[in-house]
């Protein structure tokens, strides 16, 4: 088991990342990651030996920016900000001084609410916003007028739209809303794909068709969706603490209960697997196939970690204070004492120190195959993780429900 790379970016929330194509750390300055730090700026920070430098700010959004993704192959980067607009980034010359920047190119997506994810499609020719607008913006690139249009996906949402997932064909599109529904939209465009082969989520897929449509259990928000690496199972995650896996040509599904708090981001890593995360600060694994799911354990073993030396520490309570914080906290309540100012009375016993907003591929071990993942939080904290150095949950979670 390989201990996970922690790296602390900022000391203000990390909203969230994307990493460029190439991640060798035998290369310097090559690997880089866009992240938010929880304003209207997109700030690169370039790889150098162990650490991140910040090596460019692009600065075009007027307020917060809610999502990047950059596309490895073509190596542009998208934002989507709660300024209602996008931006696709390329690197191009300056005329003056020669040397490679960033210049933005806005991106007219007809809404009018905060834009909130944004994807590219697998084949980097177009890419989704989804919004507050009840709507999610489809863009393509047309090149007689030089610009990004926009063609939206809006019946049946009924409320914001929190996250997006592309199909491997490029042309399916999941979506989870607040309207506590995760969907499979057709995002089919004459002039830019090809028609598509038949697939389990249907055979004739016009743009807009629903191709499938699922409830939260407990009718929560659905924070999170994504397709497995065939395309042939979908997972999203909803804020009454459940990941739900579906298999369509069954029709099966699988809702798995936590009695923790709500993971808010989840990232496939094989057909069988996937890594969730959100409020309980760390990232657990679950596992299975279309005979069952169950939750296998955690990334973050917190029998070794720092803030397991803490006196009188319960090891193992998922995303929990330890328990000089909670008597701290006691004897305020109590008897009005106050515990003095340690940092450790407050520390986790989590790598994160907060919710983490975001887990992504990072490196892949085979096709379809991810081998690490990374992920950010509230914590200012960038954290890469071996996806087999999982962890057992005995006794850190119970009342798990399938």
């Amino acid at each position: 088991m390989s201990a996970p790379e922690v790296y602390s970016i900022a000391k203000t929330p990390v909203t969230c990342h994307a990493f460029n194509a190439d991640r060798s750390p035998s290369i310097s300055f090559d690997a880089e990651v866009a992240v938010s730090l929880n304003d209207n700026n997109v700030q690169i920070y370039a790889k150098e030996g162990k650490e991140w430098i910040l090596s460019e700010t692009l600065s075009e959004h007027d307020k917060l920016i809610t999502s990047i993704d950059w596309a490895p192959n073509s190596n542009r980067i998208v934002t989507a900000s709660q300024d209602r607009n996008a931006y696709v980034w390329s690197l191009s010359p300056d005329p003056l001084t020669g040397k490679l920047i960033w210049k933005p190119t806005l991106v007219l997506l007809r809404i009018n609410r905060a834009a909130t994810f944004v994807r590219w499609s697998p084949n980097e020719d177009k890419f989704a916003v989804a919004s507050g607008a009840r709507a999610i913006a489809i863009c393509s690139f047309d090149p007689e007028n030089n610009w990004w249009v926009a063609r939206q996906l809006k019946k049946p949402i009924r409320s914001t739209v929190l996250s997006v997932d592309w199909h491997p064909n490029n042309v399916l599109l999941a979506a989870g809303s607040a309207d506590m529904k995760a969907r499979v939209f057709s995002a089919y465009i004459k002039d830019v794909d090809k028609r598509p082969s038949p697939t389990i989520w249907g055979e004739k897929l016009p743009f807009n068709t629903i191709c499938g449509e699922y409830s939260s259990p407990a009718g929560g928000w659905v924070h999170a969706v994504g397709f497995s690496p065939s395309g042939d199972v979908l997972a999203f995650a909803s804020h009454d603490s459940s990941i739900s896996i579906v298999y369509p040509g069954g029709p099966t599904i699988y809702n798995i209960r936590i009695s923790s708090l709500p993971y808010v981001t989840l990232s496939w890593t094989s057909e069988d697997a996937l890594v969730a995360a959100g409020h309980d600060c760390q990232p657990v694994v679950f596992s299975g196939s279309e005979q069952g799911w169950a939750l296998i354990g955690t990334l973050d073993d917190v029998t070794s970690s720092g803030a397991s030396k803490a006196h009188g520490a319960r090891a193992g309570t998922v995303g929990r204070l330890n328990s000089a914080a909670f008597n701290t906290f006691r004897n305020a309540d109590t008897r009005g004492q106050s515990g003095g100012d340690s940092s450790s009375d407050t520390e986790l016993l989590t790598v994160h120190q907060n919710t983490i907003t975001s887990v992504r591929p990072y490196a892949y071990g085979g096709e379809g195959i991810v081998s690490r993942v990374s992920t950010t939080g509230v914590d200012g904290k960038l954290v890469i993780w071996d996806v087999n150095a999982v962890s057992a949950l005995t006794g850190k979670m119970g009342g798990l429900r399938v």
